[in-house]
């Protein structure tokens, strides 16, 4: 076990990244100890921004109360509790970003504001390890109603943070206050204590994390308790609808995802990290089920995942509609995070695809090019016209912060920790699966260092140079996305959907060229999709594009728009345009119509004339970046 002792003076621990499989287990691939070195591009801008945006969150988390009732609890300051129960929450997903932020930069005041943020949550910590502020100063009875307290998912995100600061920073007091609290909870639930488990579940990956960096068992034992207990009505307060909580059935004998979305996918990414450290073989192929029916039957185009607004939740298959499209970006990153468990768990190239895929598009949407403004929920279609009316409400545009304001500090955490999943390793090998310029380096029996070049996702073309290598073969693995047809590296051929794999002593200065084609590509979606029925979106790379209203020609409403899936598509790159994109254009129409008495009018009579005109769609990720205007993905055709 881990030295629980601070150091005298702060050192990078062995990994900075969030998900590190125990030695030994069952896990294919395993994550570069110390993450990708970005060296420009695409994402290396994106977080460069989100760490622009990381300070400002200790504003918001003061100006919100969130760090006044911690202060409060452990008798700094005096007042009543503010904001919702689960207000510790952001503090600590804070705390993580600001983490993995110094593993990334070293920046000092980083790290001074680790260190006193950290002492303001050990105060607050009762002396048998209890601890969440809100519930304290309500004076609410402890677990009473666990459904909705969020206890244990405050415990869960601050138990992740201590992680996080630990093997990034190397300091280790929050990692003394996880453990104690993980104490308390394993001394209170589980076989001979109480049986209830949290209606929102994140303890559990949280709880196998904190295993793998101390090696304290009973954290697993725990966990595993959590995720086989669930389905039994123990997360289920009074007569609510225990689909809400992922509780109808157990987890091992589900065959999809239901309920609220975030819940879902946190539980299938604990009950991934489970069934890893346990070798629960069957435990992993119902979490593999569960994930292939989620992306069949309940995924939009753009990765989002909960469709809809009423309980943040997964609907019936395929009911996917666009403009009331929930897709909050929080579950978003907890697909993320479920997806990357299972591509180390399995090796299989399709969920790093899902990782790259949501990503781009279901997790950037929610957060502006500046990195300070953030979306809750994450919708297809903006119609004209469109009325804000909720806090949550696209129409209003990204927000600096909200009431509830779990999205804003889970992309703090994901962009910060973003360079851990660029690659993998094995023992005899280099696994690369998000593409951006960056040097890579792995211990294969000696070091073997990598520098990618590349334009990506704007272009194609990716370029490998290695710096160092171990005088015997290892391979190198480079993904190739399913939607990468006719692929080549090295100029021969390469299949779309796997890894194209290159074995042998290798030399400083050689080189790979992983060509991957990028022309738009038309999608139509299953007939069951009711809502986008005769229409198509359009894809390049890995980007789903948007007709957004600023873009299209005088008098041509997004909303009366027709594609013609016939005409040539055109990509151009526009540097000076949202930070710099590739737009595509194409051919279409625009209905001139006039209102009738009603929308309807009988099948016989004729459509209402299409003028021909130019579309223009540029990236989804980079919508509303110039006010909140109407936007679509879906686009009927001519």
């Amino acid at each position: 076990m881990p030295d629980a002792a601070a150091p005298d003076t702060p050192t990078l621990s062995v990994s900075t990244a969030p998900v590190v499989p125990t030695a030994g287990v069952t896990a294919v691939l395993r994550p570069l100890p110390s993450g990708a070195e970005l060296t420009g591009g695409f994402w290396a801008d994106r977080i460069a921004a989100n760490g622009t945006a990381i300070p400002l969150g200790r504003a918001r988390l003061d100006e919100a109360g969130n760090i006044e009732n911690l202060r409060i609890a452990g008798g700094a300051a005096e007042g009543e509790a503010l904001g919702p129960v689960f207000a510790d929450s952001d503090v600590y997903k804070w705390l993580e970003a600001l983490a993995w932020e110094y593993g990334r930069t070293g920046d000092p005041a980083l790290l001074t504001q680790l260190d006193e943020v950290t002492a303001i949550v050990a105060a607050a910590q009762r002396p048998d390890g209890y601890l969440n502020s809100v519930v304290e100063l309500r004076r609410r009875p402890r677990y009473d109603g666990l459904g909705w307290s969020h206890e244990l998912y405050c415990a869960g995100h601050l138990m992740q943070a201590a992680v996080a600061a630990a093997r990034a920073t190397g300091r280790r007091e929050l990692l003394g206050v996880a453990e104690r609290l993980a104490a308390h909870l394993a001394g209170t639930f589980g076989p001979g204590g109480r049986p209830e488990v949290d209606g929102h579940p994140v303890v559990e990956m949280a709880l196998v994390e904190l295993y793998r960096l101390t090696g304290t068992r009973r954290h697993l034992d725990l966990a595993a308790y959590f995720v086989t207990a669930r389905g039994h009505g123990h997360a289920t307060p009074g007569d609510a609808d225990p689909t809400y909580f992922s509780d109808r059935v157990p987890v091992r004998d589900a065959d999809d995802v239901e309920g609220h979305a975030v819940r879902a996918v946190y539980l299938g990414a604990g009950a991934t990290d489970v069934a890893v450290e346990t070798g629960d073989e069957e435990l992993l192929a119902a979490v593999r089920r569960q994930f292939a029916a989620m992306v069949r039957r309940k995924q939009y185009v753009t990765g989002g995942v909960g469709s809809r607004w009423e309980g943040e939740a997964f609907g019936d298959p395929y009911e996917l509609p666009t403009d009331r499209a929930y897709a909050e970006t929080c579950a978003a990153i907890g697909l993320v995070q479920w997806a990357w468990r299972l591509l180390l768990a399995t090796g299989d190239p399709a969920y790093a695809d899902q990782v790259e895929h949501t990503l781009y598009n279901a997790v950037l949407p929610g957060v502006s090019l500046a990195g300070t403004e953030y979306f809750y929920a994450n919708p297809l279609q903006l119609r004209t016209g469109a009325r804000a009316d909720d806090n949550r409400s696209p129409a209003h545009g990204r927000r600096g912060w909200y009431d509830c304001a779990c999205c804003p500090p889970n992309v703090m955490r994901t962009l910060a920790s973003l360079p851990s999943q660029l690659a993998t390793t094995t023992a005899d090998g280099l696994q690369v699966q998000l593409y951006a310029p960056a040097v890579l380096r792995a211990d294969v029996g000696g070091e073997l260092a990598v520098e990618l070049a590349t334009a990506y996702p704007w272009d194609g073309r990716v370029e490998v140079t290695v710096h160092a290598a171990p005088p015997r073969d290892v391979e190198v693995a480079l993904r190739v996305p399913a939607w990468a047809q006719g692929a080549t590296l090295d100029g021969r051929a390469v299949p779309a959907g796997d890894y194209a794999r290159v074995r042998r002593t290798f030399a400083v200065g050689d080189r790979l060229v992983l060509e991957l084609p990028t022309p738009a590509r038309l999608l139509v979606a299953d007939d069951r999709v009711d809502s986008v029925r005769g229409c198509v979106a359009i894809a390049r790379g890995p980007l789903v594009y948007a007709a957004e209203q600023p873009d299209q020609a005088d008098g041509a409403a997004v909303d009366d728009l027709r594609v013609d899936p016939l005409a040539p598509i055109i990509a151009t790159h526009r540097p000076g345009l949202l930070g710099g994109v590739t737009v595509l254009e194409t051919r279409g129409g625009v209905v001139r119509r006039r209102d009738g008495r009603t929308p309807y009018r009988r099948y016989a009579r004729p459509h209402p004339p299409v003028e021909p005109v130019d579309l223009t769609l540029v990236p989804y990720y980079a919508w509303a970046n110039r006010g909140p205007r109407p936007m679509r993905v879906w686009l009927p055709t001519m």
